[in-house]
């Protein structure tokens, strides 16, 4: 046998022997030969089966980050049991050593479960015995263990899902419950039933945590109610379950939507009164919940008469009516009859300026409405007629961010003389699955003949949508050929001044308003309906873009809007053909695209049909912000303040790592407050979209900033430092909290942080006790993507970081309650345990403003290393900041 050959340490059959050898191989880290003793011990053991609880029994306290020394001999017994093909032979014995086994599990770290399981039939025990346990690991306070174990053995179905789950969605654990609930749909059901009731906003996390030990209440701090609703519609996606099972998750989405209609229609004024009233009616229903918060915002945008119509509408009892509504409901009740304003002033003054927008150029009996493959069978040979340009565009029913994906509704095909409109929905209804291969083949060959030039925006995001209404075209997009996508050459003329300079279209005036004549009736274009503005002179008509495709029969506005949206990729492309080089683009477009392609699914054009965003992000108002790039004066980070819009969280964070004052809006705060902000205390304001348009007036020239929300976060902030002109050195990187943004820290110890979490119950005498680690454990500490940046500036020159700040002596801090003087809570409960046996740490720092606690790790040199360019003689680091989780 294996064992009689080895010459090793002194190997017999008493496994509180083998145990000793293995814990002195065990100290000195000679883990390969550990495993060759296991080993060979096991086979000189009487009873390797008693023999490994025996050992298990006497190893506690050799326990250390990762894997333990338990782990290591269970591991090696069962490898030891498959190399050489040994059934277990347990015969009487198996209940009993079941029993120690288990008693092992509840003392034990969870990586045991795999392999005693495995080892002694754990599956096959008494169901009752194996529930008792699960309790007694529950009511220990262990959690995680009792689920795992649940998890392994199959036992979800004999034990209640909220009281198992709750506890680990309290710790930020929700990948266990997923695995919980994997197999077993009654069970996600009930889960979300559960996530569900506390998505009420009356419900307090904090109030159900208490009934929970070893939960720490940071955790529970991060579970609010925006995480747990994208945690349900998640999980509602991934088990294709009914969202009626979440109705307070729903009603709080819903909610959103209504407050963005109202922004659409009332604010930003881009939505006719038919399409909003259209989505109200749709979006509402007959939920009482959602007529009554109708109402109140009603009388927040409208008054009080208009909010009285609808409330009549829904016949809303009194009692659940602010006082002036009902007396308007009351009114309107007497008269002979409710008018019901279908339009109001607003859309008939945008109705006589319908010719400020593009207008199509061909009659309208040259669009075709397709309702039946016999139909699109008569025009396939026009469409697919070889060597011509056509222009394609999809809609489907914005989802304003509820399950699912859009499926499309409309497919547009414009050739120069006619405007093909393909009614998918209709298709779809009809349960003749011959005439749909026919459909797909049709539009399998329109995209793959490289001879016919197929023009979008936002191409790549259309294809995905196609795909997703029908899955017989999702290999499409790869074999699809002479597709130019706009939005690229969109890209590209904002890279360009051709643009501005050989079409002669000065930059002031573009940003200026326009005159009282030409004045818009709407807000700034943007994407396509600015591209075509541009060039074609005028914007397109986007009112009807947030319209219900799914709304049959399709009303005449929705008709019109759906084919110029096809067609005046056309003219924009035959433009940009006559004159390239007045563009900056090459004589064949596509070659100025090679390398350029989209390659984020449902990109940019997705966004743009939720009303969210906009792919040429505002080319008018970057282009006026160049001509100021020079003129501001060098100025040090620590000296650069600026507020950031809620929306630009990742670029705040990235100037802050880099010393920059930021302040950044809440989700909650009117983006009017900037200016209040950037006036008061003398900051710059950094936003996009259509708040730059309002807020730029209400600050000095140069002191609110349009980020192109297209870049990454990156960019966005290299693209500010440069622009004004910021000095950023060394010494500025993280001189900031991340958290709070303050600029002063406390340096600490890492005994007296030891000693700190000792006497608050945060670190046991056991955890303290630990093994040290060996070098390849240490270096899993680090996330494996950042192994080969971290490896990179070890081998640069560089200093440690070193903020200006100094220790913290024993006055500072109340060491009973854990607070500064300014009564700061020091956050060291969340400190991993493993970050104090770094023997290359001696000091941690600490935010006085709100008491999180930082440590060296490997973010110092990423954050030198991505921003290279900008730094004032930098050399990469080999040392870091690491910011606690």
């Amino acid at each position: 046998m294996e064992g009689e050959r080895f010459s090793g340490p002194l190997i017999c059959q008493d496994p509180l022997l083998l145990l000793k050898t293995l814990q002195t191989l065990w100290t000195k880290r000679e883990m390969q030969k550990l495993r060759e003793v296991a080993r060979q011990g096991f086979a000189t053991l009487e009873d390797p089966f008693t023999g490994l609880l025996d050992m298990l029994e006497s190893c506690k306290g050799w326990k250390g980050k990762g894997h333990s020394l338990e782990y290591y001999i269970t591991d090696e017994l069962a490898c030891w049991l498959k190399e050489h093909s040994r059934e277990p032979e347990f015969g009487s014995k198996l209940k009993k050593l079941q029993a120690r086994a288990l008693g092992v599990l509840a003392e034990s770290q969870s990586n045991l479960l795999e392999p005693l399981i495995s080892v002694y039939q754990l599956q096959k025990a008494d169901r009752n015995t194996l529930l008792g346990n699960v309790n007694h690991l529950y009511h220990k306070g262990k959690y995680k263990e009792a689920v795992i174990l649940c998890t392994k053995l199959k036992l979800q179905p004999e034990l209640d899902v909220e009281k198992m789950c709750t506890p680990l969605l309290l710790q930020d654990k929700a990948n266990l419950v997923k695995d919980y609930v994997a197999d077993y749909p009654h069970l996600q059901s009930q889960l979300l039933q559960v996530l569900d009731t506390w998505c009420h906003p009356t419900f307090n996390t904090r109030d159900i945590a208490r009934q929970y030990q070893n939960v720490p209440p940071s955790r529970v701090d991060k579970l609010n109610q925006k995480m747990l609703s994208k945690l349900v519609f998640r999980l509602l996606g991934q088990y294709n379950l009914d969202p009626a099972l979440c109705p307070n998750v729903m009603n709080q989405r819903h909610l959103g939507t209504l407050r963005y209609l109202f922004y659409k229609r009332f604010v930003e004024k881009s939505m006719t009164q038919e399409n909003w009233e259209d989505h109200i009616q749709n979006m509402v229903g007959e939920n009482l919940w959602l007529q009554e918060q109708l109402i109140q915002l009603l009388i927040t945008y409208c008054d009080a008469t208009t909010a009285a119509q609808w409330a009549l509408y829904y016949h809303l009892p009194d009692e659940s009516l602010p006082a002036k509504v009902t007396e308007k409901m009351h009114e309107l009740q007497h008269q002979e009859r409710v008018e019901e304003t279908k339009e109001s002033t607003y859309d008939s003054k945008m109705d006589k300026k319908n010719d400020y927008y593009y207008q199509l150029p061909i009659a309208r009996e040259r669009i075709h409405f397709l309702h039946t493959w016999e139909e699109v069978d008569k025009c396939k040979d026009v469409i697919l007629q070889p060597g011509q340009v056509v222009g394609i565009d999809m809609e489907w029913r914005p989802s304003f961010g509820l399950v699912g994906r859009p499926r499309v509704s409309v497919l547009q095909i414009a050739t120069k003389e006619h405007v093909y409109l393909l009614d998918l929905l209709q298709f779809s209804k009809l349960d003749k699955e011959e005439k749909e291969k026919e459909l797909c083949h049709f539009i399998w060959n329109l995209f793959s003949e490289p001879s016919i030039t197929k023009l979008g925006y936002g191409m790549s995001g259309d294809l995905c949508s196609l795909s997703t209404t029908y899955p017989a075209l999702r290999e499409m997009e790869k074999q699809a050929q002479g597709i130019l996508d706009l939005l690229q050459v969109d890209k590209q003329l904002q890279k360009n001044s051709g643009l501005w300079k050989k079409h002669h279209i000065p930059v002031d005036s573009l940003c200026q308003e326009p005159s009282s004549k030409t004045k818009s009736p709407r807000h700034a274009e943007k994407g396509l309906s600015l591209l075509v503005q541009n060039l074609l002179g005028k914007p397109l008509d986007k009112r009807e873009q947030l319209s219900n495709w799914e709304k049959r029969p399709l009303r005449e506005e929705q008709i019109l809007y759906a084919a110029s949206d096809a067609y005046c990729l056309l003219e924009v492309y035959e433009v940009l053909c006559k004159d390239p080089a007045n563009f900056g683009l090459t004589a064949n477009l596509k070659e100025c695209l090679a390398g350029k392609q989209n390659t984020k699914p449902r990109a940019e054009k997705q966004l743009s049909k939720q009303g969210t965003q906009s792919p040429s992000k505002e080319v008018l108002a970057s282009a006026g912000e160049m001509l100021y790039a020079s003129a501001f004066p060098e100025i040090s980070a620590k000296d650069f303040s600026v507020v950031c819009d809620t929306m630009l969280q990742g670029l705040a964070r990235y100037l802050r790592c880099l010393g920059v004052d930021v302040h950044v809006l809440e989700n909650t705060d009117d983006h009017r407050k900037a200016a209040e902000i950037a006036r008061k205390e003398g900051r710059i304001i950094l936003t996009s979209g259509l708040p730059y348009q309002k807020l730029q007036a209400q600050v000095g020239e140069g002191r609110c900033f349009s980020v192109n929300c297209s870049d990454k976060a990156k960019q966005q902030a290299l693209s500010v430092l440069k622009h004004f002109n910021v000095r950023v050195t060394l010494t500025d990187i993280f001189s900031r909290c991340q958290v709070c943004n303050c600029d002063k820290y406390l340096k600490i110890s890492k005994e007296k942080i030891r000693h700190l979490m000792k006497i608050s119950g945060y670190l046991s005498e056991e955890d303290d006790a630990g093994c040290p680690k060996s070098p390849e454990e240490e270096w899993e500490l680090y996330p494996k993507a950042e192994t080969p940046a971290l490896s990179e500036t070890k081998q640069l020159p560089g200093c440690a970081y070193n903020p200006n700040c100094r220790w913290l002596g024993d006055s500072d801090l109340n060491a009973d309650s854990l607070t500064l003087k300014n009564g700061t809570t020091l956050q060291i409960r969340t400190i991993p345990l493993g970050v104090l046996e770094k023997t290359n740490l001696s000091h941690f720092y600490c935010c006085t403003q709100c008491g999180k606690v930082f440590w060296e790790g490997s973010h110092f040199g990423r954050v030198v290393s991505q921003f290279q360019e900008i730094l004032e003689g930098s050399e990469p680091q080999s040392q870091s900041f690491y910011e606690l989780n």
